[in-house]
């Protein structure tokens, strides 16, 4: 900290990686200092220690999201081409089996320790389905409605998931698999991005559609404060330690909020990124993040080939 305002995100190294097409999100293997990188058809593995390539997880289909059952040494990886899901050895990350889930678009994928259970959120057909993470079988369907996107656990037994057609926080019991709750975002919309505080029950929801972030109470779902920032917001990180939640932008740039309090926040900088760099993770041991992206042909569409990686920001 400086002067009470936290240390600025600035620019260290891009990790080159091989592969010119989509890409989605990023997961971090805190324990092993692994970044895993979710790109079309393959999934890279980064050793963080080093940043440097270590292995890579091929033959996927659409691949979106990647969930760590380390307890258990399992991956698990949302194919939204076939909906399938990928199950991969932890250390060796071998493939170790496919299975078939019902529903369309398998996205965004969350291993919550406390059920046990592996939730996979199916943007294209409104339903959550949990699996036993022990038996790899379908634990249960759960029709959510609209386009679920980001989740996160408490850790407790409570899974929140945003809803970006719904413009809500839908809330899931994992042990019952029921709904218990939905918070609504409005005047929020298009949610995207969620990141939570577990220590003080807060949630960090991005909302892509009027481009600001909502930080709501846990419990009650009241919204406790709105910020603005950038366009096109995919993921939020929440920094425990530094006590900052950050937002990446498509439009190119990172908004970085200072958490003052449970109840107080402020924009304390905008991070200039690339376009299209709307991914992100955040590493709790280095306190720096990361984004996925490209460089783009002429038309700002096409992905330029040989460009695909990983940039890296740290505070200075």
């Amino acid at each position: 900290m400086v002067n009470g305002q936290p240390k600025p995100f600035s620019f260290v190294k891009k990790i080159e990686l091989p592969g010119d097409r989509k890409w989605d999100y990023l997961k971090i293997d805190n324990e092993n200092q692994r970044l895993f990188v979710s790109h079309q058809d393959r999934v890279h593995i980064i050793d963080l220690r080093t940043d440097k390539p270590i292995g890579m997880i091929g033959d996927l289909k659409g691949v979106h999201g990647v969930a760590l059952a380390g307890d258990l040494n399992k991956g698990y990886i949302s194919n939204g081409t076939d909906n399938s899901i990928t199950v991969f050895d932890f250390h060796t990350l071998k493939i170790v089996k496919t299975l078939s889930v019902p529903g369309k678009k398998a996205d965004a994928i969350l291993y919550d320790p406390f059920s046990k259970q592996v939730f996979v959120f199916n943007n294209g057909s409104g339903n959550v389905v949990a699996i036993n993470a022990v038996t790899d079988q379908v634990a249960g369907v759960i029709e959510v409605g609209g386009a679920p996107e980001f989740a996160v656990s408490d850790g407790k037994g409570t899974i929140y998931n945003n809803n970006e057609d719904s413009h809500e926080v839908t809330v899931i019991d994992a042990k019952t698999l029921k709904v218990k709750n939905r918070f609504s975002l409005l005047p929020g919309e298009v949610a995207t991005g969620l990141a939570i505080d577990v220590e003080n029950n807060r949630l960090f929801s991005g909302c892509r559609g009027n481009k600001t972030l909502v930080v709501l109470d846990a419990l009650s779902g009241k919204i406790i404060q709105t910020l603005p920032i950038g366009g096109g917001v995919d993921a939020v990180v929440y920094d425990k330690d530094a006590r900052l939640v950050m937002a990446s932008n498509g439009e190119g740039n990172v908004t970085i909020i200072k958490q003052e309090s449970a109840d107080h926040y402020s924009v304390a900088q905008i991070l200039i990124t690339k376009p299209g760099c709307k991914t992100m993770a955040g590493s709790a041991t280095t306190h720096s993040i990361y984004l996925s992206g490209a460089d783009y042909e002429s038309d700002g569409k096409t992905v330029a080939p040989g460009t695909f990686g990983v940039f890296v920001y740290s505070m200075r």
